[in-house]
């Protein structure tokens, strides 16, 4: 039988060994067309799907919409990937609007441990309802939810109204998935840091 090293010393096998070790680790690569972008294109990217999710928020809920218009800050994660299989671990990025303007990007990271595998995205916006509560944490490197504050992640009912004790707290949270606002979500334990674009 003749040996595996003598074959591969043969051009054409070497040619097609390297060709296909190229596009398995192609795969493996922490480069895609998202990471080459300017830092102009990825905080327009970012704005733009923010407004998506805001459009979204609204029609769940009418009254998602006077709130955050009452809101002293609007932090918005479009989009946060979650993926577990025994341990759990999510991550996203998202901007703050301070009076309809952005002032800053974030990242949101966090983990869990359960029993459920599998990916998914959800949606994430966090209204600071009172000066308080936005100062406290645009003056933090990382500001953890649970630990340096709770968040009150809204309980929309049928008829898209918020229940009156969430929506008198000082930070109020929606999680939204394609379906819509989700109930019954912790979002404790998230850690949020400014993040650099």
């Amino acid at each position: 039988m003749p040996d595996l090293f003598s074959k591969l010393r043969r051009p054409g096998v070497a040619a097609a060994v390297l060709s296909v070790a190229s596009l398995m680790f192609s795969g493996c690569t922490t480069t895609t067309a998202q990471s080459s972008a300017t830092a102009a294109e990825k905080k327009q990217e970012l704005d733009a799907a923010a407004d998506a999710t805001l459009s979204k928020l609204y029609q769940s809920s009418s009254q998602a919409k006077q709130l955050v218009e009452r809101a002293r800050g609007v932090l918005v994660f479009p989009g946060v990937l979650s993926a577990s299989f025994i341990v759990g671990a999510q991550h996203g990025t998202g901007v703050l609007r301070v009076g309809g303007s952005d002032t800053g990007y974030y990242s949101i990271t966090g983990g869990s441990i359960g029993l459920q595998a599998g990916a998914q995205s959800k949606a994430m916006v966090v209204l600071f309802m009172t000066d308080g509560a936005l100062a406290k944490f645009r003056a933090s490197s990382g500001w953890t939810v649970g630990a340096d504050a709770t968040v009150a992640v809204a309980n929309v009912g049928v008829n898209g109204s918020i229940d009156t004790y969430t929506a008198q707290q000082p930070i109020v949270g929606f999680v939204l998935n394609n379906g819509g606002l989700m109930a019954g979500v912790s979002v404790d334990g998230s850690k949020i840091s400014p993040l650099l674009l």
